[in-house]
């Protein structure tokens, strides 16, 4: 792991945090991993309050740890806050990317299942469902974009696309369970072929 940056976070940084953690939690169409770009942007390019090694490492530790898709996300806001300088710090990010990223996406959620359930029949809804599938599928493409093009060169990248585009299309044509993906890429990354 890449030694943390320090950081001096102010109350109105850690309100800017969430803040922002509450916009995505809107946009998390497909789950908070489709607004991985868009995080990625905010904390590494445009605040600096993580390096691009601390992100890419947030997602892959998260992903490959059992339980919830969404603890990359607590990855990010327990390396700000280290990067602040401090342990109490890094439970606060935990607390602040958690709680932003949860809150409005699970009550919206909520309030949307119980209507849909009772309409289901409408027309509309039966069109917003089918609508929505471009919206996420775009999502996840521009998340594999970024966490497939590590080195930002394609002479070095290609066999990432690549598989990405041979995973994506197992898992659209066949029935192959995805775990098995799984393990053929991490046979393939034992190795490095990818």
């Amino acid at each position: 792991m890449n030694p943390p940056i320090h950081l001096v976070l102010s109350a109105a940084d850690w309100l800017n945090l969430f803040g922002h953690y509450l916009l995505l939690s809107l946009m998390s169409i497909g789950g908070a991993i489709s607004t991985t770009s868009e995080m990625h942007r905010f904390l590494v390019e445009q605040q600096g309050w993580l390096t691009q090694a601390q992100f890419n490492e947030s997602v892959a530790i998260a992903q490959a740890a059992p339980g919830p898709n969404v603890l990359f996300v607590a990855l990010m806001g327990w390396n700000v806050g280290l990067n602040a300088g401090s342990y109490t710090a890094a439970y606060l990010g935990v607390f602040v990317t958690m709680v932003g990223i949860m809150l409005p996406s699970t009550t919206l959620t909520y309030v949307a299942a119980q209507w849909g359930y009772r309409n289901r029949d409408l027309r509309a809804v039966r069109a917003f469902k089918q609508g929505m599938v471009p919206i996420v599928i775009a999502l996840l493409i521009s998340t594999g974009m970024i966490l497939g093009g590590a080195n930002h060169n394609l002479s070095t990248d290609w066999p990432l696309w690549t598989l990405s585009i041979v995973a994506g299309l197992i898992i659209w044509r066949t029935k192959i369970h995805l775990l098995w993906l799984l393990a053929a890429g991490a046979v393939l990354g034992w190795y490095q072929l990818v």
